[in-house]
């Protein structure tokens, strides 16, 4: 039954209307949403490339390369034990505290491991991995940060779901260009990365050097297309899960 509000009535209906002094408020806010949506879109994709690379960059996947089928002999001897012995040690100085006397002071049948030239590069290799590292956790924190700045906004919760998504595109558009750089033309890919991040002369070594004996281009190469499967990995749970919440939220 419903009660009619007599003619005479002074009373008049309830209106659900913001404030005219919140106007302005949300016409600032579409700005500030759009800031931060662009700034997961760009985040995301060195987020999980840096994140695939630190997934890699352990002792379990120097098990994993030296024990799986076909993977390339030393010539000069080493075995299986003695690659994953002094390979560990590589793997771990990149990622201590410790500087170069870490490597220095290693030998192999009391002859130094490394020769001066494989010492300095690793020592930039070191620089290198440090920083790579350091820029995953900036571009995490603002992943993190622009999520949760949108989370208690005044938004929808269909614009932090956008923004992840299309993170997730644009890091799968990126990682497969490298991913076809990778496959069809290896060495100009292995070539290109070291000249942007090294001197011209300082990561090229002898077959019979340490370096190469422990970390074979097969490795790099094995290293490379992992990274790009964790990459993509990555990509579709950010264009999945937001997907699925989407769907189960609205219908």
């Amino acid at each position: 039954m419903k009660s009619e509000v007599p003619a005479n009535s002074t009373s008049r209906p309830e209106y659900t209307a913001l404030p005219a002094q919140e106007a302005p408020i949300r016409a600032m806010a579409l700005p500030i949403q759009r800031l931060l949506q662009l700034c997961i879109i760009l985040a995301l994709p060195p987020f999980f490339v840096l994140l695939s690379v630190r997934l890699v960059t352990n002792t379990i996947f120097l098990q994993l390369e030296y024990n799986r089928p076909n993977f390339p002999e030393d010539l000069y001897g080493f075995s299986t034990e003695d690659r994953l012995k002094y390979g560990s040690y590589g793997v771990n100085y990149l990622l201590n505290d410790e500087d170069i006397d870490y490597l220095a002071n290693l030998e192999i049948n009391g002859q130094p491991a490394f020769n001066q030239r494989e010492l300095k590069h690793m020592e930039d290799v070191k620089v290198v991995t440090q920083r790579a590292f350091q820029v995953l956790w900036i571009v995490g924190a603002f992943c993190l940060g622009s999520s949760v700045l949108l989370v208690r906004s005044r938004t929808t919760h269909k614009a932090l779901a956008s923004a992840w998504r299309l993170g997730g595109i644009l890091t799968l558009l990126l990682i497969g260009i490298g991913l076809v750089a990778v496959v069809v033309s290896w060495n100009f890919f292995f070539d290109t990365f070291h000249e942007v991040f090294f001197a011209d002369g300082t990561w090229q070594f002898h077959r019979s050097d340490t370096l190469i004996r422990l970390y074979p281009e097969q490795f790099w190469f094995d290293a490379a297309i992992t990274i790009g499967i964790l990459t993509i990995s990555g990509a579709l749970l950010a264009i999945i899960i937001p997907t699925l919440w989407e769907r189960r939220q609205y219908g």
